[in-house]
């Protein structure tokens, strides 16, 4: 398998189909690890970076997990793909930004990722659709343990796992979940929220993560604390926090339907009408207004199975998923009309919404 064949696969869907948790998109461990015998990457000369990016390569090749899966060297695939990887979570953007000895290895299945040569060594990532956090350390654990059977990881008996970095001392342990959270931004109540998780050592950020806006009202809660505690006392503590807000916002979207039907009633169908009738939409306009269409599903104001095509639009409406469909070098003005067309059909194959 190669890039253009993975990124020509349909886009990993955040949410899940059946999800017994809709307010929970997606699940992810990632773990920080570096290599003993060298330089961290920033401190590395590009002849260490390529010697470091060999032995990690040739080491995660031999795992089963990834065996059939893709590597690649980022200097070697396109900005526009990189692009892609970074829209599907898969790599960073500051892994997009790097040059020489720095790259990835994707599972076929694009539930695994591993950076080479990022902040760290390693930065090794394990998606999941849904509320997943014991399965997918779980995942993480087995994977881990087998690449250090291969590699020989810097450790110290008294701060864990070296990092670049050091708020990722001691696990290495960085797990989060991706939530929609309109009821709760609806009902003003998201910044008490953000002041309570921070207070509890969590971190709230946007879809992609540092610096990103909360786009559609999704957001990604993670630990923010990796030194002091087991891996399994952060996922229970991470657990025990999400499993509060979601039913805040459980809370706050029995409330708004309860006590502003008929706003809520406006917002999807204003949502419905411009996405199935536009002809000019931003990414950011797009994934507005489907998270509002998702909202509508989770209400049962649209069938339940339509939520897994809206969770794969809401990745698909990015940039350079757009450019990918349109298959040219393109300018945002032409990337906002071909979108809209994309939506306009996409979305005309969901029922429009009921509300008695």
């Amino acid at each position: 398998m190669d890039v253009s064949e993975l990124i020509a696969q349909k886009p990993y869907s955040m949410g899940i189909e059946g999800n017994s948790i809709p307010v929970v998109l997606s699940t992810r461990i990632r773990l920080a690890r570096n290599l003993s015998a060298f330089f961290f990457p920033g401190w590395a000369k590009e002849d260490q970076r390529n010697q470091i990016f060999s032995l990690c390569t040739e080491a995660l090749r031999g795992i089963n997990a990834l065996k059939k899966g893709v590597s690649f060297r980022i200097e070697d695939i396109s900005e526009l793909d990189r692009h892609i990887l970074v829209e599907r979570h898969l790599i960073s953007r500051e892994l997009a930004q790097c040059q020489s000895g720095c790259g990835a290895v994707i599972s076929s299945d694009a539930n695994c990722s591993v950076m080479i040569n990022e902040e760290d060594h390693l930065r090794i990532q394990m998606l999941r659709s849904g509320f997943e956090l014991s399965s997918a350390w779980r995942s993480m654990n087995a994977l881990d343990s087998k690449i250090e059977e291969k590699l020989d990881y810097a450790f110290s008996s008294k701060l864990g796992y070296l990092t670049a970095c050091p708020t990722n001392l001691g696990t290495g342990l960085r797990a989060s979940v991706m939530l929609h959270l309109p009821g709760l931004v609806f009902d003003g109540l998201m910044e008490k929220i953000i002041r309570s998780v921070n207070h509890l050592g969590m971190t709230v950020r946007g879809l992609f993560g540092e610096g990103s806006d909360a786009t559609g009202n999704i957001f990604q809660i993670s630990n923010q604390q990796t030194l002091g505690e087991s891996e399994k006392d952060i996922i229970k503590r991470l657990h025990n926090v999400l499993s509060v807000v979601i039913e805040k916002e459980t809370e706050a979207r029995q409330r708004l339907c309860e006590n502003a039907p008929k706003s809520l009633y406006d917002k999807i169908g204003r949502a419905y009408g411009i996405l199935t009738h536009s002809h000019e939409l931003s990414s950011t306009e797009a994934m507005n207004h489907l998270a509002l269409i998702r909202l509508a599903v989770d209400y049962g104001f649209i069938p339940g199975e339509k939520r897994a095509d809206i969770d794969r639009l809401l990745i698909q409406c990015q940039p350079g998923h757009i450019a990918q469909l349109m298959d040219k070098n393109t300018s945002p003005e032409e990337r906002d009309g071909y979108r809209a067309d994309f939506m306009r059909k996409e979305c005309s194959l969901i029922p429009e919404p009921q509300f008695v």
